[in-house]
């Protein structure tokens, strides 16, 4: 395999990881946001309040993210099983 082969697949590899990841992560993010500013305007600082919603919601978004990530991932399978010179 050729460098620029290698370097477009490990591309096409990230980019894959980046766009089935980032669903699960942004609603992470807002919750965690969205009780960072709870916890800033009751002066709250306890860390399970924190920790506990913001992991409950990326389970729940990763249930209902699974479909997209299962098509995207078998599309990138096959294409990238495709690409291949046997």
């Amino acid at each position: 395999m050729e460098l620029d082969a290698a370097m477009e697949l490990g591309r096409n590899a990230f980019w894959m990881t980046l766009t089935i990841a980032s669903p699960i992560l942004v609603i992470g993010l807002v919750v965690g946001l969205s009780i960072a500013l709870f916890q800033a305007v009751t002066q709250l600082q306890e860390q399970s309040l924190a920790f506990v919603p913001k992991i409950a919601a990326m389970v729940v978004a990763a249930a209902i993210f699974i479909p997209w990530i299962a098509d995207r991932m078998l599309e990138y399978t096959k294409m990238m099983l495709g690409s291949q010179p046997w």
